[in-house]
């Protein structure tokens, strides 16, 4: 996956299009694997929002990309343009990775690519999609859906959460992370997260969670429990549902998952430690019972993930 296209045409919001640039045109300095070969395609010089895109190359190079990115569009009323249309579908049926960022969802379901399969926009466009795609499965209430070779991401930030996935699985977790520092950003949002969560993180001290998610991580090893966290935070383990949910956009349980798996990750890409050793440090108990909740959310067994991002 080195070569990333980048579709633009009239009337896409520059902010997508923009981050998709930084993201995967501009290596971190920490970096020394060899970066993605970014180029901007379209038919024309377009607009985008108050900026003037130069691309650097015809649709038709969409075809040669590992992966193409395709922009929020502005107006979703307006069925997008026929050729861009035609030149995402054709990239696709070579074998291209497809990625819509916001609305540009609308372009890849009028290709077909969505047909079928769950895939999610801004909040704000959802119902649309819904109505005029019936065949596309829209789900509402996530920040991006990952279907493999087909990828689509909510608004603005989730858009940045689907770029930094897309990092995480070409090149590892560690190289995300630090690709999430220089941007200062978080490094890893679960896709299923709600695109709605009243406080994205803990706001004060005072906020329930504020010192719990810390005194988690410090304890990944431990065998904890919601109850565990639950007394720690001094909640009922029904109010502590609740902040999670506000907070994390998922139940305690999921989150302490996500977390365990995150850092089976870490030390699969950073040490030549056993399964045994990892599934101890992550919290897992046994390596079977690592390798069966790593496949399940990774799609890859440890072993393999291993050698992928050891290589």
């Amino acid at each position: 996956m080195n070569s990333v296209a980048v579709a633009t045409t009239d009337g896409m919001l520059h902010f997508e299009l923009a981050l998709a640039c930084e993201v995967f045109g501009s290596p971190p300095d920490a970096v020394r694997v060899p970066w993605y070969d970014l180029s901007v395609c379209g038919a024309r010089p377009v607009r985008a929002g108050r900026f003037r895109v130069e691309p650097d190359g015809g649709f038709d190079r969409l075809a040669e990309a590992d992966t193409v990115i395709v922009p929020a569009l502005a107006d979703v009323d307006e069925d997008p343009p026929a050729d861009l249309v035609d030149a995402v579908r054709a990239a696709h049926e070579t074998g291209a990775r497809v990625v819509s960022l916001c609305t540009g969802a609308f372009v890849l379901a009028a290709a077909g690519l969505l047909d079928g399969l769950r895939a999610t926009t801004h909040w704000a466009h959802t119902d649309e999609l819904a109505a005029r795609y019936p065949r596309v499965t829209v789900d509402p209430d996530v920040l991006y859906v990952d279907n493999g070779r087909v990828l689509t991401s909510a608004g603005k930030a989730a858009a940045m959460d689907l770029c930094l996935h897309l990092v995480r699985l070409d090149h590892g977790s560690a190289i995300a992370n630090v690709v999430a520092r220089r941007l200062v950003v978080p490094p890893h949002r679960e896709g299923g997260q709600a695109q709605f969560v009243s406080t994205p993180v803990p706001e004060d001290d005072g906020h329930p969670l504020a010192e719990l998610l810390p005194w988690v991580m410090r304890r990944l090893d431990q065998p904890l429990t919601v109850e565990d966290l639950a007394r720690q935070a001094n909640l009922s383990s029904r109010h502590l549902a609740r902040h999670f949910r506000a907070v994390t956009g998922t139940t305690p349980l999921r989150w302490l998952l996500a977390q365990r798996i995150r850092r089976a990750q870490e030390l699969l890409e950073s040490t030549d430690d056993s399964i045994d050793a990892i599934a101890a440090a992550a919290g897992m108990g046994t390596a079977t019972t690592l390798r069966r909740h790593f496949h399940r959310a990774v799609g890859v067994p440890p072993d393999t993930y291993r050698r992928t991002f050891r290589a």
